[in-house]
């Protein structure tokens, strides 16, 4: 631990500080083009100098002190902003006509009905239903043990699992913010669940702009009752397709298996799998949410990879010069 408190200054910022400075500005872009529907844009810029405050207070603690310990605070505030930019992504997307009936097509012609009504159904029993929300409720969990794991345990190799790890959230962020899909939890709820299950799935346009009621899920027990109070909370009709909950939790996946410790690896690979599952037995998300998702956290991982890479190659070419 003493290696994290002796002076040991690095330039320049963390590659995590700055893929969120250029999603800050991308987003500000859309704020101001999104200006008159927007509910809240002042408040939305606001959030934006708060991020920059904390991002230059936790790097002037920096500077003031350079060691390992208080440049990996610098790391809390961009990953904090994550809370932040979620619930935009419904403020950006609802200015579009949701899409949400073309998606549950989509799994009424590959699979014969809808798996987010029918998986549901067909698993009801308790132990299940809490096994599967402990997943899904661990989603959170996973990702702090893997980010936290590489700060303490794989310093060197942090600044790039940071970078892959949001450039990912990024990527998707970005998807949900031009691709207005509010998943079954929301469309079933605004359409009804004996239209969706013969079949009949009604273009709903804008009401989403409006309307934000969810269906409610039986409780079961108290990781069903968390993972309701944490969509009562945060939840909002966006980020269905792809579902970056299994595209972000598979992200993990990759980069827990990247630091060679098994421990880590395998004690979260059953979490893992129950929250794929959990991803469409809550109905947060259509099947083929959940499949897109696994199949663009393989491609974001591999896109942000090279993307690291090229940029820390060219850096240290021109730190030579």
């Amino acid at each position: 631990m003493k290696d994290y408190f002796r002076k040991d200054y690095e330039k320049g910022l963390w590659s995590m500080e700055s893929i969120t400075l250029i999603y800050m500005l991308f987003t500000t872009l859309l704020i101001a083009y999104y200006w008159q529907g927007l509910a809240d844009p002042t408040g939305m810029l606001v959030t934006r100098f708060v991020m920059l405050g904390a991002m230059a207070t936790a790097y002037g603690l920096y500077r003031l002190y350079p060691c390992r310990a208080l440049r990996i605070v610098r790391v809390f505030p961009p990953l904090l902003g994550l809370i932040f930019w979620y619930p935009e992504t419904y403020d950006f997307c609802s200015q579009l006509p949701y899409l949400d009936h073309v998606f549950a097509q989509i799994d009424q012609t590959l699979f014969g009905c809808q798996p987010a009504l029918v998986f549901n159904q067909i698993v009801t029993s308790t132990f299940w239903s809490e096994a599967f929300n402990m997943g899904y409720y661990a989603y959170y969990y996973m990702m702090g043990a893997t980010l936290i794991f590489y700060l303490l345990c794989r310093y060197r190799e942090a600044d790039r699992a940071g970078f892959i790890f949001l450039a990912s959230f990024f990527l998707f962020y970005v998807i949900y913010e031009f691709l207005p899909v509010a998943g079954p939890q929301y469309y079933f709820k605004a359409v009804g669940t004996e239209a969706a299950e013969t079949g009949v799935f009604p273009a709903v346009g804008y009401y989403f702009q409006t309307h934000t009621e969810m269906l409610m899920p039986e409780i079961k027990g108290i990781f069903s009752q968390l993972v309701l109070g944490a969509q009562e909370v945060g939840e909002r009709p966006t980020a269905a397709f792809p579902s970056s909950h299994v595209g972000m939790s598979t992200v993990t996946m990759l980069l827990a298996w990247q630091t060679k410790n098994k421990w880590l690896f395998w004690l979260m690979m059953p979490l893992y799998l129950l929250l794929c599952c959990a991803t469409v037995y809550i109905q947060a998300h259509y099947l083929i949410d959940s499949i897109c998702g696994f199949f663009a956290a393989v491609l974001f991982f591999w896109l942000t990879s090279q993307m690291y890479d090229l940029i820390h190659s060219r850096r240290m070419a021109n730190s030579k010069l």
